[in-house]
């Protein structure tokens, strides 16, 4: 099924679609924002790992040459390894996506997001964020979400979202703020010396670009309908809550009191050791 909404953001035209490319992933959304657009795909093993009481997430974020029209220089014709610039946008994805998983989700999971078209004036980072929610929310993969990540800026003396990379370069403030309809999930950037109030304001107004985002996948998944996979619950043997609880709760509390590091680690250990004993 083909889907595909539209917002205007800061005067430039934002879309999202699914349907036309990655069929055989479990999920995908292709976002363009200008003439910069980014393919995002989900994929999760339809068994759980075995021995595993973690996520098993992979999040990988791609910006080939040919997206800005080029091809690599030198002897060597092939990409190389991921730059510093893919793996930060990477764990820019990654971060408020993984705590949205049920807790006992542990299912190979890889995210990859590929930059197909750079106009060298929309970066593609926060739209890869903006396409893996949109990606999961379209999958059968459980996932509490949506969220939306968005770029906001001070320039002039106004807030403007997404700002171009040339605008970045004249701006007092930048931040990446990633989150839900109802919180801010992550807030990274930079700035020259900006009052607290400043700061605020910015994520104010990034917070209101989310909410629109985040209801444009919310309609997009409530077209697509597609239900979400069942996932076995997680069941502890009876008592053990209690008696892990009973054993570690106050030697924890004591121990999370001790001001020297090295000391505080071993405590810490040493309550860790004897509960698993």
């Amino acid at each position: 099924m083909y889907i595909k909404k539209s917002i205007e953001l800061s005067g430039r035209t934002l879309t999202i679609e699914t349907g036309k490319l990655a069929k055989q992933a479990h999920g995908s959304a292709l976002v363009r924002y200008g003439d910069t657009m980014v393919l995002v795909t989900v994929v999760a093993s339809e068994d759980p790992t075995e021995q595993r009481d973690f996520m098993p997430l992979t999040v990988e974020y791609r910006e080939k040459m040919f997206s800005a029209g080029k091809i690599p220089g030198g002897f060597i014709k092939r990409e190389g390894r991921p730059s510093e610039k893919e793996i930060l946008s990477a764990r820019l994805i990654d971060r408020p996506i993984r705590p949205l998983f049920p807790d006992n989700f542990f299912y190979e999971t890889q995210i990859i997001a590929s930059v197909l078209s750079m106009d060298r004036e929309n970066d593609a980072d926060v739209l890869a964020g903006l396409g893996a929610s949109a990606a999961l929310m379209l999958s059968d993969i459980p996932f509490n979400g949506p969220i939306a990540t968005v770029r906001v800026g001070k320039i002039n003396g106004e807030y403007v979202i997404n700002p171009t990379i040339k605008q970045i370069e004249e701006a007092d403030l930048e931040l990446v703020v990633a989150g839900s309809k109802d919180s801010i999930m992550m807030v990274e950037g930079e700035a020259r010396e900006v009052p607290e109030s400043d700061l605020l304001s910015a994520i104010n107004k990034a917070h209101e670009a989310i909410r629109e985002l985040v209801k444009l996948q919310q309609e997009m998944a409530g077209e697509l309908n597609k239900p979400k996979r069942e996932i076995p619950p997680f069941e502890l043997p009876e008592g053990l809550e209690e008696k892990v609880h009973a054993l570690g709760d106050e030697r924890i509390k004591e121990a999370v009191r001790i001001q020297e590091k090295s000391e505080r680690r071993k405590a810490l250990k040493a309550v860790k050791e004897d509960i698993v004993a």
